[in-house]
């Protein structure tokens, strides 16, 4: 296909026909997707079929950066000498960095070096991604932004998203108030405590089927710092399984935000998509997750998005169409992600004892957990308050007998100083995350004193 081919989509709206003109790169990305992974295809949003890595100043600045040994007049950035043009001052923050790692711009996709390394850390974390067909991460500006990706390449106005009846508030911005996702709700759980995964079975399959349908799976879940079990999750497959075998395309979003963080026997401490990846030829895994909480590094707006589909075959291919279309999603919008967080998380990586100090914090998040359930075991909180399941990450909630969520939370704050987060009528997210041990019996005893002074 030449560079003056022209591509028609048409696209209906209501009763009038719009012919959207696809660039002949996005054209050659569709035909391979549409040949390799025909339900991937079929869940691209129009966008999602329009997006597509550019030639030009890129693929040339690469041309040169290869074979230009004289002078390169290529990127956008100021040199002397060998060097990235920079302020002094700044160098002087960074001792123990090279302006190489600091000042230019990064590739649209991130540093190749910590895609591998990411890649490596997932198959070590997930041991049952061994031997499956996954994609090398694309590294994205956080997890916020991965999410943004997900909805820009799969979700169109009217598509559903399944999600809980708990979740992060930012989902809705992201693919109802961004995209126009239609969100369709089951609950989290059952009264008598676990994930309801009945009522996501019974919402999965009775959704349309034989059409497009978005799951997104939070776990370690924000905000009650829930994750499944090991039957729970393989009950969570399975329901994806039975939809996908039904004619459903799924396209599996798996937020990891909160991975790693598990702090009781019997969960399921592997990310789903280490279930989905391979599962289905109807079913698209993508993988959100990235340092932000793994390695506190919250800050640094680093992120990865990793793909796989079932087939059955190699997909090499589909991975760098998917590569490619997201390279371009990135570099229409933020350009590249920080090159100095991305040279930094190198280092960290690579660095010995790097897993030491990753162990020492999940101790110190484990010890405040373990203090958080001591309080809550005892019985007078009962009349006030009761929480939810929770056995991971960095939250839990709590469901209150009698006070309303947003009356006590302002309570809390004006007569307390005490800052907690209100979800709904009669539900209240505590961080116990940035509470230090001793700092937990006397925040619930707090809580449960503005409680009793409400319920009177």
């Amino acid at each position: 296909m030449n560079s003056s081919t022209v591509f028609y989509d048409r696209l209906r709206y209501g009763e009038t026909w719009e012919v959207n003109i696809i660039n002949p790169l996005a054209v050659e990305l569709n035909e391979t997707l549409r040949d390799k992974a025909p339900s991937l295809y079929r869940s691209l949003s129009v966008l999602g079929k329009e997006l597509y890595f550019p030639r030009g100043i890129l693929s040339q600045t690469a041309e040169a950066k290869r074979s230009a040994d004289r002078y390169n007049a290529t990127i956008g950035i100021a040199t002397s000498g060998e060097e990235p043009l920079h302020l002094p001052f700044l160098r002087k923050q960074l001792p123990y960095m090279e302006p190489s790692e600091t000042f230019p711009y990064a590739p649209a996709t991130g540093l190749p070096e910590l895609r591998r390394l990411w890649k490596e850390h997932q198959l070590e974390v997930n041991p049952g991604l061994a031997g499956k067909g996954f994609s090398l991460p694309v590294v994205t500006s956080g997890l916020t932004h991965g999410l943004s990706i997900c909805a820009d390449l799969f979700c169109d106005a009217g598509n559903t998203l399944l999600l809980p009846d708990k979740i992060w508030g930012n989902y809705r911005l992201i693919f109802e108030t961004r995209r126009g996702a239609n969100i369709a709700q089951y609950p989290l759980f059952k009264p008598e405590g676990g994930m309801d995964t009945a009522s996501f079975r019974l919402s999965l399959i009775g959704l349309d089927q034989g059409s497009k349908v978005l799951v997104l799976l939070n776990f370690p879940n924000n905000p009650t710092g829930y994750t499944p079990t090991v039957r729970e999750a393989e009950e969570l497959h399975a329901a994806l399984l039975d939809a996908a075998d039904g004619g459903t395309d799924i396209v599996a979003i798996l937020d990891d935000a909160y991975f790693g963080l598990f702090y009781e026997e019997g969960i399921s401490e592997e990310s789903l998509f280490s279930r989905l990846a391979d599962a289905h030829p109807n079913i698209t895994a993508v993988k959100l997750d990235g340092p932000t909480k793994e390695d506190y590094v919250w800050g640094f707006r680093i992120g990865f998005i990793t793909f796989s589909t079932g087939g059955g075959e190699d997909r090499s291919e589909v991975f760098e169409a998917l590569e490619k279309k997201v390279g371009g999603l990135i570099r229409g919008t933020i350009s590249n992600c920080s090159m100095l967080a991305q040279s930094l998380l190198i280092k960290t990586m690579k660095a010995s004892g790097y897993r030491e100090e990753k162990e020492e914090k999940h101790r110190v998040m484990k010890d405040r957990y373990d203090e958080v359930r001591e309080v809550l075991s005892d019985p007078r909180y009962g009349d006030a308050f009761e929480p939810y399941p929770f056995n991971s990450g960095y939250f839990m909630c709590l469901r209150l007998k009698k006070a309303d969520a947003e009356q006590l939370r302002r309570k809390l704050l004006e007569k307390y100083g005490v800052g907690v987060i209100s979800l709904g009528d009669s539900d209240l997210r505590i961080a116990f995350s940035c509470l230090d041990r001793e700092q937990v019996k006397d925040l619930f005893d707090i809580l449960y004193i503005a409680a009793s002074e409400i319920n009177r």
